[in-house]
């Protein structure tokens, strides 16, 4: 038989009685835990979601694993949950004299025998009870309770926080029919990792309730369809480039939930579960089989932008530089041809781009800076069609980018590592001529502790490196590239040919280095033979129109505009 989730409110609990077995530990709930359950029911307003019903949202707790057993439910998980609300009600009812109290949920337990007396006849007088340890846990709970409410202002109004608590607080009831409490007891307990979004929703999608009338061989045939194609799913959201293409989440299991988020309508991100309730109220209105192929209608779509070169490109970029969401591309996507589509998501990107100026772009202007160049290396890796490579946004998405000056400024000196960074530069100094070998043989003769001796041959190392290059052009978008944290500030502000070497050593490795970085330090840009070890004002020309040309159409400022 299926397992059964639903959701019940603290009032339909009062005619259950639960057993607490031998295997459940004593209560141990803390006065942090009491507080912010009692101020999470208090600050929760119910909101009106159907005028026709006078349908509320309601407060959501987490789950109670029950099974059945005989007129008793043995409580497997959420014994301590079970408990406070016990003792919260217990409290509220003292308002009212006996035989107009509600009735309480009866708890029994199968060791420590006299806790449900215990329970039964607290009051607000009573004193911390420390003659066994679950006593002293639930008098300071019960006690925490009284304080609270004592203690609340003359605007309180106890009347509604009952009524919110009893109609508009639900627990998450999940009933197994599987025979070995304990052993689910302990596979639920280990880590005591909470029931995710998605793991209720798959029970609401399984169980066969949910399901049209249908043979019973057919529904069995039927829910392994669809958990075999939810395993499917959530096997290829697994893999990162599909995932990190998406979104910047880390999640690392439950990735489906991602789509479930998408489709609730009705999201509240103070509600944990605000996905699991709409759809358990969804399910209720409409069939499994149309609510599942809505689910994979979502997946296929962002299979099909994912294998798709120009869409995966230019929807990774949209959402890693902007604040258009996902489920605004999917509805406009499902509504459009495909070239509709293309052609809103080149609007897109320029509409985020329209205030940027490509000739006026300045490194101090970083974030605009960031988005041309991410821009510019997508752009170039789409136009790059016989190597079929993919911009890797799980990468991307996952590390740390610097924009990076291409040639070195002079007012960047290191604060540490100075004997190293000189012995890194001498090697480079072109000493083909007088001033390249008199500045070398300085170089190699600094005192690099004097701090004024270091800074003057500092600048004129770094002006011998950019002797191609004017120093207004320094900070100019066309002596930026993008690069990973990591290799850019182990350069320790390197000179430009060890940071070319730098990168060659990069790349051989493995490390993803984007490809208009590349292009810069291997000198494509460059006409046979390159000067290797310097960024030459001609390189600079060459790389500021291959900008000029890729970046046509998406951003202003261009040399065609």
């Amino acid at each position: 038989m299926d397992n059964v989730l639903l959701l019940k409110t603290i009032n339909e609990l009062s005619t259950y009685s639960f057993h607490i077995p031998a295997y459940q530990r004593g209560y141990r709930w803390s006065h942090k835990e009491v507080m912010d359950l009692l101020n999470d029911i208090n600050d929760f307003v119910p909101r009106l979601v159907n005028e026709d019903t006078n349908e509320k949202t309601w407060y959501c707790l987490q789950p109670i694993v029950v099974k059945q057993s005989g007129e008793e439910y043995e409580v497997i998980d959420g014994q301590q949950r079970l408990t406070t609300i016990f003792l919260v009600w217990h409290y509220l009812n003292q308002d009212f004299v006996e035989k107009k109290r509600d009735k309480l949920f009866n708890l029994s337990y199968e060791t420590r025998l006299n806790t449900q007396n215990f329970l039964n006849n607290l009051n607000d007088d009573n004193e911390i009870n420390d003659s066994n340890v679950d006593f002293y846990y639930i008098s300071i709970a019960y006690k925490t309770i009284c304080d609270w409410f004592e203690t609340r202002d003359i605007n309180f109004d106890r009347g509604e926080f009952r009524s919110k608590f009893k109609f508009y607080s639900k627990v998450i009831w999940y009933e197994s029919f599987e025979e070995d409490s304990i052993a689910i007891f302990t596979r639920i307990n280990i880590g005591k990792i909470p029931l995710t979004n998605a793991e209720l929703i798959k029970a609401l999608f399984l169980n066969s309730s949910n399901f049209e009338k249908a043979a019973e061989e057919k529904l069995r045939l039927r829910q392994l369809e669809i958990a075999s194609e939810w395993d499917n799913i959530e096997q290829k959201l697994q893999d990162n480039r599909l995932w990190f293409f998406l979104t910047g989440n880390k999640k690392e299991t439950n990735r489906i939930e991602f789509i479930f988020d998408l489709m609730n309508d009705d999201a509240d991100n103070s509600d944990t579960y605000s996905t699991f309730r709409y759809f358990s109220k969804k399910l209720n209105d409409n069939n499994i089989d149309e609510n599942w192929k809505e689910v994979k209608k979502y997946y296929q779509s962002f299979l099909d932008w994912y294998d798709d070169r120009e869409l995966y490109h230019k929807i990774g970029y949209i959402i890693c530089i902007s604040s258009t969401t996902i489920k605004k591309l999917y509805n406009v996507s499902i509504t459009s041809t495909k070239s509709e589509f293309k052609n809103y998501l080149d609007d897109a990107v320029k509409s985020e781009l329209k205030n940027v100026k490509l000739d006026e772009l300045q490194y101090s202007d970083r974030k605009n800076v960031e988005k041309v160049l991410l821009l510019y290396n997508i752009l170039t890796m789409i136009k790059t069609t016989k190597d079929n490579s993919y911009f890797p946004f799980d990468l991307y998405k996952t590390g740390r980018w610097d924009i990076e000056h291409i040639t070195s400024i002079k007012d960047s000196i290191p604060d540490k590592n100075r004997e190293e960074w000189l012995k890194d530069a001498i090697p480079f100094i072109d000493d083909s001529f007088v001033a390249g070998t008199e500045l070398k043989e300085r170089a190699k003769e600094c005192d690099w502790k004097d701090e004024s001796e270091f800074k003057k041959i500092f600048e004129d190392i770094v002006m011998h490196f950019n002797q191609y290059i004017n120093d207004d052009d320094i900070n100019d978008i066309t002596n930026l590239t993008l690069l990973d944290s990591n290799t850019n500030r182990g350069y320790k502000n390197a000179v430009f040919p060890l940071k070319r070497k730098t990168i060659i050593d990069k790349d051989k490795s493995g490390v993803f280095i984007p490809i208009c970085t590349k292009n810069v330090f291997l000198k494509y840009f460059s006409d046979y033979p390159p000067k290797i070890s310097f960024w030459t004002q001609e390189d600079r020309e060459k790389y500021e129109q291959d900008l000029y040309n890729v970046l046509n159409g998406y951003i202003s400022g261009g040399q065609n505009d």
